[in-house]
C-alpha cells in the first residue's frame, strides 16, 4: 500500500457537487493499493500514520501526532498512485489492484482507522471525484508498507 499523507487545515472531497466527505484538522490520505496488499499492510499503515509525529508542538518543533491534537481523517482512494510512467507517455496502472480487492482492503483500512478512534470521511471508490484542500505547512510525506 502506497498513501500521500497531507496535514490539512480543512478539507473536503465531492462526487458530483454533492459533498461526500469534510475535516478540519488533520490529514488528507490519497491511498493506493497493489495486488500484493494483505490486511497487515493496512494495519501497518493505519498504526504509523495515526501516530506520525507531524504536528508542532509550542516550540515550533513537529512532536505531535494525529491522535495528540484530535485531528481527522479525509481518506481518499487513489489507484493512480501505482501509476508506472517510466516508459511512453501514457501511464501504467497493471500494479495496481483490481478494484474488487482494492474496494475490499481501502475499507478495512479506513475501520482500522476509525478503530483507533479518529474520525475518518472518505470520498466515494471508483467515482471522479473533486478534492480541495488547505495544505498545511505545506507537510506531505509519502507512506509505504513495503520496504
Amino acid at each position: 500500500m502506497r498513501v500521500v499523507v497531507q496535514r490539512s487545515k480543512a478539507a473536503q472531497v465531492s462526487v458530483n457537487g454533492e459533498i461526500t466527505g469534510q475535516i478540519t484538522k488533520g490529514f488528507v490520505l490519497l491511498v493506493g493499493i497493489t495486488h500484493e496488499d494483505r490486511e497487515d499492510d493496512a494495519a501497518y499503515l493505519a498504526d504509523k500514520i495515526v501516530n506520525l509525529r507531524i504536528f508542532e508542538d509550542e516550540a515550533g518543533k513537529m512532536n505531535f501526532s494525529l491522535l495528540d491534537v484530535g485531528g481527522e481523517i479525509l481518506s481518499v482512494s487513489q489507484f493512480t498512485l501505482y501509476g508506472d510512467c517510466r516508459k511512453g507517455r501514457r501511464p501504467n496502472f497493471m500494479d495496481a489492484a483490481r478494484p474488487k480487492q482494492a474496494v475490499e482492503l481501502y475499507e478495512v483500512f479506513n475501520t482500522m482507522l476509525r478503530e483507533k478512534g479518529v474520525k475518518v470521511e472518505t470520498g466515494v471508490f471508483g467515482a471522479m471525484m473533486d478534492v480541495s484542500l488547505t495544505n498545511d505547512g505545506p507537510v506531505t510525506l509519502i507512506v509505504e508498507s513495503k520496504a
